[in-house]
């Protein structure tokens, strides 16, 4: 019998929600248990555009041994999450015990931040590249090691299959990419 893999995903008001959501209901479709963590210190959350999400627990002490992934969607949202500096604290935790983390659009920042991405190819939304000069925004998903980043909204779905090749497999993304015909 598979272990199940697990996820934690850190959200803060101000997410964007097809980033969220995308990658969030792919993983689940997968098999992963995604905990939604709120960092804002309520169970509710809004998105950018006024969508809200109920988290499954508010952000506390967790341990990268208790999950195979860090998920950091964007958004303006992202800017209170740096303030806050848990995320990267998370982050940090993640790459150094060798697991995944994946940070789209804004929240590559984030990553930035916890001192991971020297030497790490990454991408990012183009509004956060003032910060991260070394982006590489050709590329809609860009993987260096365990770290997987993608620019923004656009390429949600593309991020989200690669999170399943990499947490699961190939074949598992192919499966679930098959049934919501992409």
């Amino acid at each position: 019998m598979a272990i199940q893999k697990r996820v934690l995903c850190v959200l803060g008001d101000g997410f964007e929600e097809i980033e969220t959501v995308t990658p969030i209901d792919l993983l689940r479709r997968a098999g992963a248990d995604v905990v939604i963590a709120s960092a804002n210190g309520s169970f509710q959350l809004e998105g950018r555009s006024g969508i809200h999400i109920h988290a499954d627990e508010i952000l506390a002490k967790h341990s990268a041994f208790e999950f195979d992934m860090l998920l950091l969607p964007g958004g303006p949202g992202v800017t209170d999450l740096r303030t806050d500096g848990r995320a990267a604290k998370l982050a940090k935790e993640f790459f150094d015990h060798g697991k995944f983390v994946a940070a789209i659009c804004a929240a590559p920042l984030i990553l930035l931040d916890a001192g991971i991405l020297e030497h790490i190819r990454h991408t990012c939304h183009s509004s956060a590249t003032s910060e991260l000069f070394s982006a590489n925004t050709e590329e809609k998903v860009v993987e260096d090691g365990r770290v997987i980043t993608s620019r923004g909204a656009g390429t949600s779905l593309d991020f989200s299959l690669t999170l399943l090749r990499r947490l699961f497999s190939p074949e598992k993304a192919d499966e679930i990419a098959a049934a919501i015909m992409a």
